[in-house]
């Protein structure tokens, strides 16, 4: 069965993909300074989804390119929003393998990491992803109001249908 927490990360993404939905691909690519482009949050999402479930986890590396176009701590970028949410795709299927299989016991486990174990446990790590996509909706949305785009969403979306509360 899969972990609760790891259906609110799936839920998390939905509501992301959802601020996403219909972006002009060059209105993805502006940047309104000092926020960072909307294609380089998707690109640093997939770069957090791989950094955590590929590579700390399992260490892979399936889109090195994210790496450059939105690793943190790298420059600005504006890549292509379709090219970002591919790779996206690609590197969370490929975590949700991983995901799939995690028990509560590995949830309070650590990696180890060129040799040294993770400051936070694996579950800790989960939650910090989950509100890193809350974070990144966010700021999507108040770039979508500054460039003027109608019809956006207005609220969190059917959590009581999609992710409601599950006890362990």
């Amino acid at each position: 069965m899969t972990h609760p927490l790891v259906t609110q990360l799936r839920f998390a993404r939905a509501e992301w993909l959802r601020a996403l939905a219909d972006i002009p691909p060059e209105d993805a690519r502006r940047r309104l300074l000092p926020m960072n482009s909307i294609s380089w949050i998707a690109a640093h999402l997939a770069w957090h989804e791989q950094s955590n479930w590929l590579y700390r986890a399992q260490g892979k590396i399936l889109v090195p390119a994210v790496i450059e176009l939105g690793g943190y701590g790298k420059p600005p970028s504006a890549p292509p929003l379709d090219e970002m949410l591919e790779a996206w795709r690609t590197i969370t299927a490929a975590a949700d393998l991983y995901l799939d299989a995690l028990t509560t016991a590995e949830m309070q486990s650590h990696w180890t990491v060129k040799g040294k174990p993770a400051a936070a446990d694996i579950g800790t790590t989960l939650l910090r992803v989950i509100y890193h996509y809350w974070y990144h909706t966010g700021e999507i949305m108040a770039i979508r109001q500054m460039l003027g785009h109608p019809n956006l969403p207005e609220f969190v979306g059917d959590i009581d249908t999609q992710a409601p509360y599950q006890p362990e």
